[in-house]
């Protein structure tokens, strides 16, 4: 059986890469990005090994296009067995990146929460019931180790509470679906400093190093983890 993925924020960095793993594992995958003329150029440079991608144009910050775009994938394509929530931002600007948690503005950690954490909640809402109805799914919430409460420190205040709410999110929601003990996943990955847009070119990992924990918690079997924090494929501290 062929299943089909939906990877948010994938026309670059670790989603885009992740969704060329899943492919070359024969999972049908679809990259999801706000541009779509960034998204067919991204589905192009995987289009030369004979993956099966597709695109379509999703803003995870707004609600009514999460609607649409999860009815339009599963009337062409098909269920979504996986979901992987990729996409997030890390605004560089007044009360953003390097700001003070006194200097966060209003508007900055809005922005955040709203595609970091209210996007992938309304993604899971969108999706894990049907995955209920069938019994089975993989969802896998793309965090970091700056929401990591057991290291929490100063920086990008914003960033880092999104992130350590995804991960509440994730063990949540994670719980909500065990109790109907149906083959439902959902895990949180940290991928490391990468070498992104985002992570900047210093990245100590390279992208395919920082996809590889999320595809490995896309396809677990039906006895891996689920409601876990993971990093190389192995738990770490929320």
């Amino acid at each position: 059986m062929t299943h089909l993925a939906l990877v948010t924020g994938a026309n670059r960095g670790i989603g885009l890469e992740i969704v060329r793993q899943l492919a070359a594992r024969g999972v049908r995958a679809v990259i999801a990005a706000r541009d779509i003329v960034k998204g067919l150029a991204a589905a192009g440079q995987l289009k030369a090994p004979g993956l099966d991608v597709s695109v379509v144009t999703l803003d995870v910050s707004r609600a009514e296009s999460i609607t649409r775009v999860v009815a339009h994938v599963e009337s062409k394509f098909g269920p979504i067995d996986i979901l992987v929530n990729n996409a997030a931002i890390l605004i560089d600007g007044p009360g953003g990146f390097d700001a003070s948690l006194f200097d966060l503005t209003p508007e900055t950690m809005r922005a955040t929460f709203e595609t970091n954490l209210i996007g992938p909640l309304e993604l899971i809402r969108a999706v894990v019931p049907g995955m209920c109805q069938r019994g089975y799914g993989r969802v896998v919430n793309v965090s970091s180790a700056a929401g990591q409460l057991a290291h929490m420190d100063m920086g990008f205040p914003g960033y880092r509470m999104s992130k350590s709410a995804l991960n509440a999110l994730t063990c949540i929601a994670a719980a909500e679906v065990a109790r109907d003990g149906v083959d439902i996943k959902i895990n949180a990955v940290d991928p490391g400093w990468v070498r992104t847009d985002m992570g900047g070119p210093d990245a100590a990992r390279s992208v395919e190093q920082g996809a590889e924990t999320a595809v490995w918690l896309a396809t677990l079997p039906a006895d891996g983890p689920t409601g876990g924090f993971f990093r190389d494929k192995k738990s770490i501290a929320w």
